[in-house]
């Protein structure tokens, strides 16, 4: 069982005693929580260790906002041949307390960082033709590329391409000969997440050489899109029937566009991967006008907790 614990660089405005004691750092994204629920699981499962039919490894992940450390996890050995299956969650605040989130196959995207440089030729702005405009490439190139989803993708997958920086030119009347722009490409399928790559790579090149320029890619290849193992997801949907009533069970219609390296754990060991509710507008734990701004519902801490454990003692006595 998975917790990622990782912090991330916001400063915590929540007035709670659990809130962070280090100015501009936080455990976000629910981290705490994820922390919370593993540890409560762990002590529920040693009070009933007598029920315990093999061995539950708990493993307390860094860096999933990073360089994801599920990845380094693993090439640090910390599977062994004995380890048969895994589970994780996350909170969602789209999902009331006491309900869960799950689907069938895939969860979540696959992420690809993108940098695109693009080179032309300086020149002053009163002799445009005597220079190559960096900045009316990127223009082009920005348009062009957004075409590539809407023409080049299948309409029944899914797919996005998003660039949010674009920095180039030095002054009001130089034309630029340099510009970058870094984004993200964020699939469900391998071959269209390929597919879509070798297509940037094309637009890069040919663009900017049809204009006298020069454009250059750099991919860093990033998480893998998260697909849950079937029998995995069935015990799940079972154990949280059993634990919350047929009620509590939201079948997810749609994968998320976001990622998560717990794919990589996905991609070792058979398992599956869960929304565990915490949103309760009654408590006020969504801020007016800040719906991503929002303190978790602390009921779904024991309720994370028993799942956790139930679901653990559930598949090892189904081996």
């Amino acid at each position: 069982m998975r917790a990622d614990m990782d912090a991330l660089p916001i400063e915590d405005r929540k007035h709670v005693e659990y809130a962070s004691q280090n100015r501009g750092v936080m455990h976000a994204c629910g981290h705490d929580a994820h922390m919370t629920i593993l540890l409560g699981a762990a002590r529920l499962l040693a009070e009933d260790k007598n029920l315990l039919q093999g061995n539950v490894l708990l493993v307390f992940q860094p860096a999933e906002e990073t360089t994801g450390g599920a990845k380094q996890m693993i090439e640090d050995g910390i599977f062994d041949d004995s380890v048969k299956a895994i589970f994780g969650l996350h909170v969602s605040n789209e999902i009331p307390t006491g309900k869960i989130g799950i689907r069938y196959g895939q969860m979540n995207a696959a992420s690809d960082m993108l940098t695109l440089k693009i080179l032309g030729k300086s020149t002053h702005g009163a002799y445009p033709h005597e220079g190559v405009d960096a900045i009316v490439i990127a223009g082009q190139m920005i348009c062009a590329l957004q075409t590539i989803i809407s023409r080049a993708t299948d309409p029944r997958d899914s797919a996005v391409l998003t660039f949010g920086t674009i920095r180039g030119g030095s002054q009001n009347n130089i034309v630029a000969d340099e510009v970058t722009l870094t984004g993200t490409l964020r699939t469900l399928s391998p071959s269209t997440r390929e597919a879509l790559n070798d297509k940037i790579r094309q637009y890069v090149e040919y663009i900017p050489k049809g204009m006298g320029g020069r454009g250059i890619l750099e991919r860093i290849k990033g998480y893998p899109a998260l697909t849950n193992h079937p029998q995995w997801v069935k015990l799940i949907i079972k154990t949280a029937t059993s634990l919350l009533g047929k009620d509590a069970i939201l079948r997810l219609e749609k994968p998320s566009l976001g990622v998560e390296d717990f794919a990589y754990f996905l991609e070792k060991i058979p398992g599956a991967f869960y929304q565990l509710g915490c949103r309760n507008e009654a408590k006020g734990t969504i801020h007016p006008g800040h719906n991503d701004l929002f303190d978790i519902d602390e009921d779904c801490l024991p309720i994370g907790a028993s799942l956790q454990a139930a679901c653990a003692l559930e598949a090892l006595s189904s081996f």
